[in-house]
């Protein structure tokens, strides 16, 4: 065997060695990276649904923190006497604190203290106080001479309804239009025999 075929050979194993070590180089960088990617995530989910003293992190302002709470509450809107649907995915889990879920679009879930309807319908972009209920797509409706937006709870016929905070089995009603008492009664109705899906 020549020298000159040795060294070729010498030199194979150098540049095999040299392609071996640069490959388990790449290898363990990319692992080192994709682990401190999913370290940061969990970090930051951690922040960013859950603080130590317990408030509510990301949360509606005065909320308790997730967990403290847990009620159902049924809720029906009537446009024109029409339902609005919030089963549809544009409605669903919007916040860990209030929702609809389950592509369920009648019972409301709270999971916290000092969670309001209001803030239930800030996170699903939908405009609401005492006179108008606005969808996202800019369409208002609004109390006028002819037409009125009342609110129900419980039976009851309220002002406003974005302070309220919901307890267990609550039954809550949003109409809008002419309707006559006796029409409202019959959505009262059909909001009372609604299943709360717990």
């Amino acid at each position: 065997m020549g020298r000159k075929e040795k060294r070729e050979r010498e030199q194979k194993r150098e540049d095999f060695a040299a392609r071996h070590s640069a490959q388990k180089r790449k290898q363990t960088l990319i692992a080192v990276g994709v682990l401190g990617t999913v370290a940061v995530i969990v970090g930051y989910s951690a922040i960013l649904f859950m603080d130590i003293s317990g408030s509510a992190v990301g949360g509606p302002e005065n909320a308790g923190a997730l967990g403290s709470d847990h009620a159902h509450a049924a809720l029906l809107v009537k446009i024109f006497g029409d339902e609005f649907d919030f089963s549809a995915p544009a409605y669903q889990i919007k916040s860990s604190w209030i929702h609809f879920e389950g592509r369920d679009g009648s019972t409301i879930h709270k999971h916290a203290e000092g969670v309001t309807l209001g803030y239930l319908f800030e996170t699903l972009s939908l405009g609401l106080d005492d006179q108008c209920f606005e969808f996202q797509d800019g369409r208002s409706f609004c109390t006028n001479e002819d037409y009125e937006l009342v609110f129900y709870i419980n039976g009851q016929q309220v002002s406003d309804i974005r302070d309220y905070e919901i307890i267990e089995d609550d039954r809550i009603l949003i109409s809008y239009g002419a309707e006559t008492p006796e029409e409202l009664e019959e959505q009262l109705l059909q909001l009372e025999n609604q299943v709360l899906i717990k």
